[in-house]
């Protein structure tokens, strides 16, 4: 619900869908190019596990599950697997771990990291991990843990060029089933900080100034929305 400025209050839904998030869906530039690769030459890995990080929305979650939907992978988040039995997860063949970097500082996590590790490399297995920073700086107590994800192959989804964040910003519109035109999309790359998170954030704001005042997405009411957000 959001109160609106005047004399009535309405309410506002939102009726976006989950974003889609199908290896068609993923948009391959240079900034994540490398990681693309790694995902697309699995199971030709050097080693049986590897790491992707990169800045929240960068499409690191995007590409854990293409991967795991290619290699039946059991998806977890980090922060669920101190809760875990390493020999069950294991036993798959293949783990997707997002969040990872949840894992230092909790001991338990770590020591399950660790197993789950070991499991996986004996058996053949694969370990997909992926997080904001790589491996080498998370802050992780358990030694035997920290030298193994030190040695793991690490690659980094980079922030977005102009040409990579208009297409982002036209996909998150159309997750939300909203066309909308270039000139939009000019205008709100004219005035945003180029990052993902702030493409979702910015797509966000503007249906919802759409929904509130009960008005198509134009190029005045996308102004609006950039100046209010600079304090124009």
């Amino acid at each position: 619900m959001s109160k609106l400025t005047g004399e009535v209050a309405q309410f506002v839904f939102d009726l976006s869908l989950p974003p889609a998030l199908g290896p068609e869906d993923f948009i391959v530039a240079d900034s994540n190019r490398e990681a693309a690769g790694w995902i697309a030459r699995w199971p030709g890995w050097p080693a049986g596990v590897l790491a992707l990080h990169g800045a929240p929305g960068a499409g690191k979650s995007h590409l854990l599950g293409i991967w795991a939907q290619r290699s039946g992978a059991l998806r977890l988040a980090g922060g669920a697997l101190a809760a875990a039995d390493p020999a069950e997860v294991a036993a798959v063949g293949a783990v997707a771990l997002d969040d990872a970097d949840r894992v230092a500082g909790d001991a338990a996590a770590e020591r399950a990291l660790f197993h789950l590790h070991n499991l996986l490399k004996e058996a053949g297995g694969f370990l997909l991990l992926a997080a904001r920073q790589p491996p080498a700086r998370w802050p992780v107590a358990l030694p035997d843990l920290a030298s193994r994800l030190k040695a793991a192959p690490a690659v980094g989804l980079g922030e977005p060029d102009d040409a990579l964040l208009a297409q982002v910003l036209a996909k998150l519109f159309a997750d939300r089933q909203l066309a909308v035109g270039p000139e939009i999309v000019q205008a709100m790359l004219a005035r945003m900080e180029r990052s993902f998170a702030e493409a979702r954030r910015l797509v966000a704001e503007i249906d919802a100034a759409s929904l509130a005042q009960g008005r198509s997405i134009t190029l005045p009411l996308v102004r609006t929305v950039l100046a209010e957000r600079h304090g124009d």
